[in-house]
């Protein structure tokens, strides 16, 4: 149970960084001129940095099993946005796509770790 908090924490945390990001590029799209391929890649590095702290998060809250919480995270992030693509949108997932999300998970196993390794740092002093 206490890892399907954790999981849940994280992915709140995920939401969050992917929702102030989308209004921060609204915003920048809306007022300079900034082009489609700059856009793919900030894009790409704001999943990276979503889901290393939807990672961080999930095992700041686990406090234990950092590889397993990142994981599940990640994986769970994988398969809403696998469904959603080829369920509603009919897009199947190509080579690239399959290694961004080997890099989202890899990502969210090293936030998992170190969110557990930071929580026992705040343990041993407390």
């Amino acid at each position: 149970m206490k890892t399907f908090i954790s999981v849940l924490y994280g992915w709140i945390g995920i939401v969050v960084v992917l929702f102030l990001a989308s209004i921060i590029l609204t915003i920048l799209l809306r007022f300079t001129s900034l082009g489609e391929s700059t856009l793919e890649m900030a894009t790409l590095f704001i999943s990276f940095i979503a889901l290393f702290t939807g990672g961080l998060i999930a095992g700041l809250k686990a406090k234990h099993k950092g590889i397993l919480v990142g994981s599940i995270t990640s994986l769970l992030f994988t398969f809403i946005l696998f469904c959603y693509r080829f369920l509603g949108l009919h897009i199947e997932f190509t080579v690239i796509e399959l290694v961004n999300h080997l890099a989202y998970l890899f990502l969210a196993i090293i936030g998992g770790i170190i969110g557990v390794n930071l929580s026992s740092k705040k343990e041993s002093t407390n």
